[in-house]
């Protein structure tokens, strides 16, 4: 690999994972990430969501400076809202995996690094011993559809957007990752794994270990 193979990205550490195709909601108040956002949409480009293993979302004094997973997801704003100053609300996609080969620390406190993309999934059907995946993951969506055409927003749980892939395995895999309760290093594990099959096939252990049904 050389440096003309490399992109430079902005980044955005959070305490979630964002996998390719999912949707992510943000407030965003603080001055480094309110240039960058600003910026972003004004120009139209994207900027990395990586997952924080070490500090917090928003600086505070004395709190361990920040540490975060070496792959992240490319996202790209959907949304923006400016209802006050100093207040932005945006909500991004997530498209391709990156894995950070440099990164550092600009004055104002903002992450910039250098990337190489990760493959992205191969395209890969559901086989029929993982079906169950499938059958529970549309009654879910229909769930949450319901509770959005009540405007029950807030309940309703993570936007899940079009197109709906139900016959993938790693589209599948993916959603499950965002709607189980798993903690941020089990699902930064998840999104990093090369393979969709073997992405679903863990989900489907989840899925057992919680109770939901196999029907």
């Amino acid at each position: 690999m050389t440096t003309t193979d490399l992109t430079h990205l902005p980044l955005f550490p959070l305490g979630s994972v964002l996998f390719p195709d999912g949707v992510l909601s943000l407030r965003v108040f603080e001055l480094r990430y309110l240039q960058m956002v600003g910026q972003a949409h004004k120009t139209g480009s994207p900027f990395g969501v990586v997952g924080l293993t070490q500090g917090a979302e928003v600086r505070v004094a004395g709190a361990p400076a920040e540490r975060f997973a070496s792959v992240g997801t490319l996202a790209g704003i959907s949304r923006y809202e400016a209802p006050q100053p100093a207040l932005l609300r945006i909500e991004c996609r997530g498209t391709r995996r990156f894995r950070v080969v440099d990164s550092r620390q600009e004055k104002n406190g903002l992450w910039t690094a250098r990337v190489a993309w990760v493959p992205d999934d191969v395209a890969t059907p559901v086989p029929d011993d993982l079906a169950h995946c499938v059958r529970a993951l549309e009654r879910v969506i229909a769930t949450l559809s319901l509770r959005r055409q009540a405007d029950d927003a807030e309940a309703a749980g993570p936007p899940i957007a079009l197109p709906h892939r139900l016959d993938d395995c790693g589209w599948v895999a993916n959603r499950w990752c965002e709607l189980l309760p798993l903690p941020p290093e089990l699902r930064q594990r998840l999104m990093e794994l090369d393979s969709p099959l073997l992405r679903l096939e863990l989900v489907s252990d989840l899925l057992a270990r919680t109770g939901i049904a196999r029907g």
